[in-house]
């Protein structure tokens, strides 16, 4: 697949850096989306990906040095496409897929692993206001906001583009427009949420693709200003409600309620290592900007909810979890706070940033943490650094200062 490096849709520029990896690149246009022939590794190269006002950067997340940069007018929003290699870029009419340069081709028993420059391709999934993105069961749900579209694709399929085109999805349209999300289940199913402009109040069970032709087979219990998901073990998929939260598990759902009238757990953090979600807590409806100090842990199995007084308020982007399901909370205090998700207790408090204040608008930049295997990564706008933490040895062990100011981070396995 030719990479594109014109103006496309939002696209101002494809100016992108020299690889400074174990990738050396040739002169050669790469079949696979690089702007080189890629070079062949010793073992998968994760990298990350991170906003700035103007672009997309790309690191190797081992050294935290430049992989790439790529050009790119608006506000942009940035979530892995689910194979290990691509990102999708929320850009005003569109998912962008972009390529971080990384990835493996499975041969058998054994896998080959290759690294080339970053590109943003020139395809794209068409969206009004193209919004979440979620990924599970191997498949990639893309949301628009603008319309009530929700485009499925298989998360793999993605990593074999060719000059023909994008993967096939399956395409269904909400009966209106909203500011929504919606999970493919293993079954083909789907979980979506239902609501208008003005109000969300619930979520959707409908079936497959196919034969069912999506039709709704149930429905949850009432769920106010449903927002966000998260998946806990292998298939419970929780929602956030103003009162609450919602939890599907073994074809039903059940409602979780907060001890507050108003009780706001709109941002979700799961693990496939725990039936704990880590959700975020807000009480005070009518407040421009609630900087709460609590934290929910809402446990799948038994529909037990706790709440656990952090002593420091927290961001949307805060929420993190570690490889065995360790809840990770970045505070305003500048700590990393590491709890046991059973029980709530703090296991540790790892200090990584100096302290901060969450801003009003939630398009600023913050710090804001980004989890991959036994490694989190925690941005330092004010200062445009950025700071690996070993989540086993409990210390941050590399920093690193960006060419720009970071805003959203995310990555890719390779």
């Amino acid at each position: 697949m030719a990479a594109a490096c014109g103006v496309v849709l939002l696209l101002a520029g494809c100016a992108i850096g020299p690889a400074q990896s174990t990738a050396e690149s040739s002169a050669s246009t790469s079949p696979h989306g690089g702007a080189a022939e890629p070079a062949e590794l010793r073992a998968p190269e994760p990298r990350l990906v991170y906003t700035y006002a103007g672009g997309v950067g790309v690191l190797d997340a081992a050294t935290l040095q430049p992989a790439g940069d790529v050009a790119m007018d608006g506000y942009n929003r940035i979530s892995p496409a689910g194979d290990g290699r691509h990102v999708l870029v929320a850009a005003d009419d569109s998912f962008r897929v972009l390529d971080a340069g990384t990835w493996t081709e499975q041969h058998g028993d054994h896998g080959h692993s290759y690294a080339a420059e970053p590109t943003l391709t020139d395809h794209a999934f068409g969206a009004s206001k193209p919004g979440h993105v979620v990924r599970h069961a191997g498949r990639t749900v893309l949301f628009s906001d603008g319309s009530g579209k929700v485009e499925s694709f298989e998360s793999a399929a993605l990593g074999t583009l060719a000059d023909d085109g994008l993967p096939e999805t399956a395409t269904y349209t909400a009966p209106e427009a909203h500011h929504g999300v919606a999970v493919e289940l293993d079954d083909g199913k789907l979980l979506v949420t239902v609501g208008d402009e003005d109000a969300r109040n619930a979520v959707a069970l409908l079936g497959q693709a196919a034969g069912q032709g999506r039709k709704e087979i149930l429905r949850s219990p009432n769920c106010p200003g449903v927002h966000g998901e998260a998946v806990a073990g292998d298939s419970t998929v929780i929602f956030g409600c103003e009162d609450g939260m919602l939890v599907f598990k073994d074809g039903k759902f059940a409602k979780v309620a907060s001890p507050d009238a108003y009780g706001r757990m709109g941002n979700q953090a799961g693990s496939p290592a725990s039936p704990v979600v880590l959700g975020d807590y807000k009480v005070d409806k009518e407040a421009v900007l609630e900087r709460p100090t609590r934290i929910s842990l809402v446990n799948t199995d038994t529909k037990a909810l706790k709440l656990v007084e952090l002593r420091t308020s927290y961001s949307f982007r805060s929420l993190g979890r570690g490889p065995a399901g360790e809840a990770l909370v970045l505070g305003t205090d500048g700590a990393l706070h590491v709890l046991n998700p059973l029980t709530g207790a703090t296991e540790s408090t790892i200090p990584v940033v100096p302290a901060w204040q969450e801003p009003e608008a939630w398009q600023d930049p913050r710090p804001t943490l980004y989890v991959q295997g036994s490694m989190a990564y925690v941005t330092e706008p004010a200062t445009r650094k950025l700071h690996a933490v070993d989540l086993k040895a409990g210390k941050t062990v590399r920093t690193a200062t960006l060419a720009h100011t970071p805003d959203e981070l995310t990555g890719v396995t390779g």
